[in-house]
């Protein structure tokens, strides 16, 4: 495939690695100078920039008819526009929080602990997440969206909360998400349930931006002949 990249920065970088070690080209390398270039002649483009330029790569790529993955966090609240768009231009897009396999299998892990917890009130929960000093954004996009998972299958909560103190059992309200930035930490996201006698915890460490690269490329690489708006659960769905 002739890839398109729209961000250059480290995990642009790492997914450059992950895309020629699997036998394909990165064509075009989008930073801040030379924002808006088209991704003509391109297979398919995948979007890692910052959340102020992800929309406009979005769309840009829609228009060119290039299928686009799109690991960018920072603007789900637009994402009923960016599905409208999607089906304006008859495009292919791919959106996931997280690119990693083994955090796609912690969703699905976290969405099942939650409809069981939905029979047992004296448990409550939080997200903890850590990341490095760089990422821009706090709570990750991978934290609101496992809390998203826990508000839709359980009615004790609604919504999330950057938050420092814990939530108590028996207390509705938005699941509670607490932020740290630390040094160079790749990525640490952990769902606890807590009740009055024991602890249950779901737990996903990153050791380098590798999964997540690797999981971008192989995300392009199953959108490049679809079209619709997709997610990272149609891919696993058919992956081997």
């Amino acid at each position: 495939m002739r890839i398109a990249l729209y961000g250059y920065g480290r995990m642009g970088k790492a997914i450059e690695a992950a895309a020629t070690e699997r036998g394909h080209e990165v064509m075009l390398r989008v930073r801040s100078a030379n924002a808006g270039a088209a991704p003509t002649g391109a297979d398919v483009a995948i979007e890692f920039s910052t959340p102020d330029q992800a929309l406009a790569n979005m769309r840009l790529c829609l228009q060119h008819h290039v299928p686009v993955v799109v690991g960018t966090t920072g603007w789900h609240d637009r994402i009923n526009e960016v599905r409208a768009l999607v089906e304006q231009y008859e495009g292919s897009l791919l959106w996931a929080s997280n690119f990693s396999i083994g955090v796609n299998l912690l969703f699905r892990l976290n969405r099942q602990l939650a409809t069981l917890m939905e029979r047992q009130p004296v448990y409550a929960v939080r997200i903890d997440e850590v990341h490095h000093v760089h990422k821009l954004d706090a709570p990750s996009g991978t934290a609101i969206s496992l809390a998203t998972d826990i508000d839709l299958r359980h009615a004790r909560y609604t919504g999330w909360q950057l938050a420092q103190e814990h939530s108590t059992a028996g207390q509705p309200g938005p699941v509670p998400i607490t932020s740290e930035r630390i040094g160079e930490v790749t990525g640490k996201h952990s769902i606890t349930w807590t009740g009055p006698h024991d602890r249950i915890t779901l737990t996903h460490e990153a050791f380098d931006r590798s999964g997540f690269a690797q999981g971008a490329v192989i995300a392009a690489e199953w959108l490049r002949n679809r079209n619709g708006f997709f997610t990272m659960d149609d891919v696993l769905d058919v992956s081997p």
